[in-house]
């Protein structure tokens, strides 16, 4: 007879159970209901084998993480090969599917998720707490309270294209204003239509007509002079003169004053709502260009976004096959489809890119399969790329213009090989030019700022010296000034060429003029002996 355990996460540590029951498996359900309410009854049947706490916040947080995503994390092994020894003889109930599947693929361990097992960890989340010595209710919500909050901070996270959550949010908004302002602008022409009915089969765009409302008024105070605001508007000088003869010869009704401030309001309201839509449309599309630069240069901004929005997330489009793709927005058709067993429906949002339209009746269906295939393939791109760029999604759209040539022409396509060695080629070089070192940089930047440090200390150094060395000079000036002229024939004597002569002359005729030198010595000897003995003679001469 087989023996079951259940294992239990809780938030804590890991707790492995042993039922005791002499029925089967299968015949547990009725008595596992009974006893979940009552603590004795479950005691009886369920019964704690071990409790392994976890070590800290984070090893708690790896562990849940690795149960949430259905891998078995090395604390959770090691913890059921010490617990359960006869393998053959054990079945293991394990709530997730994916983990008991895991579990069974790598510990050889016989698994099972059932409802059994579901209502017996029903039952131990009820009476955990009085099952494990130590563990208090406050303990309990402390330990879940905690781990819930850093999970889901993880989660958040762990979404490296978290800012795809922007492109849904303003995409669904997008959608939106544009309902609201349809609404709003046909609330406009019904009002403003019981005074000029005419300008509506004039100017058909909404934006244009709510500003023209705004800038008219009251139809009877319309001048010749008005006729440059209506061509600002209606960039139109024939729309504009129609407007002004329209005023003229209208079948409205006149309007009290109160009415137009009313109408010129709801009109400026509809306006900077348009604006508004504007420049959240300029904002989709810098949002698409840095998360899905080739979706958004393969489909377009809005087309993508909406893609991404259905599916999620860009990571979940990404994980989406190409048929998935194709249909995607259009399940209530498939369904119907298949339920009445039909024709299922050729394409969904991607009904709204260029391409199926310009496509034939023919091949509106193979045109939106090849771009589908396209789509999945640069929303991938997109998802697991770490430097993006729009290299390959416009590949991909010179490959969609190919194939729609071939279609209506018969212009025959280039290979997918052929290109995607192309882009492989752009995006290498992109990456090269967009990749630099961090440290190069940052070490240059140190040098320069050692070299310009150290320059700055040799000229305060030199202007110090200059300062000391000046009184010094000056003093030495005047001390010898009644010098020799004997000294002044010798700098005299010294020709420039030897003044401006480069070191390495100096330093190859230090030995010569080091000779030249004792040779002046000896004839200055010389010649103050000769000059002093004549001296002598005439002092004899005048004594004597």
């Amino acid at each position: 007879m087989t023996q079951l355990n259940v294992l239990y996460e809780h938030a804590s540590g890991y707790a492995l159970f042993y039922v005791d029951s002499q029925e089967d498996i299968g015949a547990l359900l009725p008595v596992v209901v009974k006893s979940v309410r009552e603590y004795s009854l479950f005691a009886s049947t369920v019964k704690l084998i071990s409790f392994s706490p976890f070590k800290s916040g984070l090893n708690a947080l790896e562990n849940i993480n690795a149960v949430s995503e259905g891998v078995v994390h090395d604390d959770l092994s090691k913890f059921l090969d010490t617990h359960i020894l006869k393998k053959d003889k054990v079945v293991l109930g394990v709530a997730d599917p994916s983990l008991s599947s895991e579990i069974k693929a790598q510990l050889k361990i016989n698994c099972l998720a059932n409802e059994v097992v579901i209502e017996l960890i029903r039952g131990l989340r009820v009476h955990f707490p009085k099952m494990v010595q130590g563990m208090d209710l406050k303990a309990e919500e402390k330990a879940q309270l905690g781990l819930s909050h850093s999970y889901s901070r993880t989660k958040l996270k762990f979404n490296v294209h978290r800012n795809d959550n922007m492109i849904i949010q303003s995409i669904a908004l997008a959608d939106q204003l544009d309902k609201d302002i349809n609404t709003f602008s046909m609330r406009v022409k019904e009002w403003y239509s019981f005074h000029f009915p005419e300008l509506v089969k004039i100017e058909g765009d909404n934006f244009k007509y709510c500003r023209l409302v705004d800038a008219i008024g009251d139809r009877l105070s319309m001048t010749d002079d008005t006729v440059d605001t209506l061509e600002e508007i209606t960039q139109d000088s024939e729309k504009a003169s129609a407007i002004i003869i329209a005023s003229k010869r209208t079948m409205g009704m006149d309007i009290s004053p109160v009415d137009l401030v009313n109408i010129g309001f709801f009109c400026k309201r509809v306006i900077s709502l348009t604006e508004y839509k504007h420049s959240l449309v300029e904002y989709l599309h810098k949002r698409m260009v840095s998360v899905a630069p080739n979706l958004s240069a393969l489909i377009g901004d809005v087309v993508g976004a909406r893609l991404i929005s259905h599916a999620g997330s860009l990571t979940n489009l990404a994980k989406y096959p190409a048929s998935t793709v194709q249909i995607l927005g259009a399940e209530k058709a498939l369904f119907r489809a298949l339920k009445n067993r039909g024709n299922t429906p050729k394409y969904g949002l991607i009904f709204h890119s260029t391409f199926i339209g310009r496509a034939g009746l023919k091949n509106k269906g193979r045109i939106s399969r090849f771009l589908a295939n396209k789509c999945s393939i640069a929303s991938r791109i997109d998802c697991f790329t770490d430097v993006p760029s729009p290299i390959y999604g416009e590949k991909l759209k010179g490959q969609v213009e190919e194939r729609l040539k071939f279609y209506e022409e018969g212009v025959k396509p280039r290979k997918n090989t052929e290109v995607m060695h192309e882009a492989f080629g752009l995006y290498s070089a992109f990456v090269a030019e967009q990749k630099t070192d961090p440290w190069k940089d940052s070490a240059a930047a140190t040098i320069k700022k050692e070299e310009t440090t150290e320059a700055v200390i040799k000229t305060e150094k030199k202007k110090k010296k200059k300062k000391s060395l000046a009184p010094a000079d000056v003093n030495s000036s005047v001390v010898e000034a009644p010098t020799s002229e004997k000294k002044k024939k010798k700098k005299k004597s010294i020709a420039p060429e030897d003044l401006n002569g480069s070191a390495a002359e100096n330093v190859s005729e230090a030995p010569t003029s080091e000779k030249k030198k004792k040779k002046k010595r000896k004839a200055e000897e010389i010649e103050n002996v000769a000059t002093e003995t004549p001296t002598k003679k005439k002092k004899k001469k005048q004594a004597a």
